[in-house]
């Protein structure tokens, strides 16, 4: 079996580590960062922190040099989706593609450009300290399915869910991923958008801003039941869970704001505000997250 990991960077470094160590599979990586790509070809791709991986992934940021996959896991940001996509589409022709990113939208780019698209939601974190080096932050589990427009077998989702557990990993092949999906949505809504706006990690901002963090949660399940998704879990007793398992985590958003790099709100919290507007289900908190966060990165183009 063949991979490609589409997007190495923290999240796609876990599963590219973790997978690269069976024998039966061989695992690529596309990523534009070149220094990060040097540094996988000639050291490995390194896991600290949860895991203690050196992984032999071969690492490419020029997509032709990448044979044809049977398998793409793209862990990109949202907001690279589709430049990912275009540049990695000709490596799927006979093959799936899974997405493992944050928030909602993504499987519809994919579904413009691969034949098969397998909808995903994964928990584990991390952050790049070096390049080639990701620390595993936090562990957990991770769902992936058929996506229903355009999808990719049962057969294909339970073979790939089954490499992704024998490399020490947990992933469950379901027919039906939304409600993973939609729980780890509204987790994240709340979680990062909070830890953005305040830069405090996830567990101290459970302490500190815990009733907005509630509100957003609480408009994010009533779109997830107005669209008929019975959710995989609570999300709130997932951000309690959090905060005794990620005290000190900082969400990706914050780790974006912290770097002043652009951030993935259009697909989580303007993801749930989009949507709560197409169906009639009111979202004004998470309306009022997204235009923060878009304020917020408006004011890193100012000058002094």
């Amino acid at each position: 079996m063949r991979i490609c990991i589409i997007g190495c960077g923290a999240i796609g470094s876990l599963f590219g580590a973790h997978l690269s160590r069976l024998d039966d599979v061989e695992v690529w990586a596309y990523d534009p960062n070149q220094a990060h790509v040097d540094a996988i070809n000639q050291h490995g791709l390194r896991l600290t922190g949860l895991a203690d991986i050196v992984g032999p992934v071969k690492a490419r940021s020029d997509a032709a040099a990448i044979p044809a996959c049977d398998f793409g896991i793209i862990a990109a940001k949202t907001l690279h989706t589709r430049p990912a996509i275009e540049a990695t589409a000709h490596l799927f022709k006979n093959g799936a593609v899974c997405s493992v990113q944050n928030g909602v939208g993504s499987e519809e780019i994919l579904a413009e450009y691969v034949p098969r698209v397998i909808l995903g939601t994964t928990f584990p974190a991390g952050h790049m300290t070096a390049p080639g080096v990701v620390n595993q932050d936090t562990g957990g589990k991770t769902w992936i399915g058929p996506f229903a427009p355009k999808p990719a077998t049962m057969a294909e989702v339970e073979q790939l869910a089954e490499a992704i557990n024998r490399s020490g990993m947990i992933c469950l092949p379901m027919t039906d991923a939304r409600g993973a999906l939609w729980t780890k949505l509204i987790f994240n809504s709340a979680s990062n958008a909070m830890g953005a706006l305040t830069r405090l990690p996830h567990g101290i901002a459970c302490e500190q801003v815990w009733p907005v963090m509630l509100a957003l949660a609480e408009e994010g399940m009533a779109v997830a039941k107005a669209l008929g998704i019975t959710l995989d879990g609570d999300p709130v007793a997932l951000l309690e869970y959090g905060k005794k398992v990620a005290y000190r985590h900082k969400p990706s958003m914050l780790q974006d704001v912290l770097a002043q790099r652009a951030t993935e709100i259009d697909a989580l919290n303007g993801g749930i505000a989009r949507i709560g507007r197409e169906i009639g289900v009111p979202t004004p908190l998470n309306e009022a997250m997204t235009v923060m966060i878009k304020g917020l990165e408006f004011s890193w183009t100012l000058k002094d």
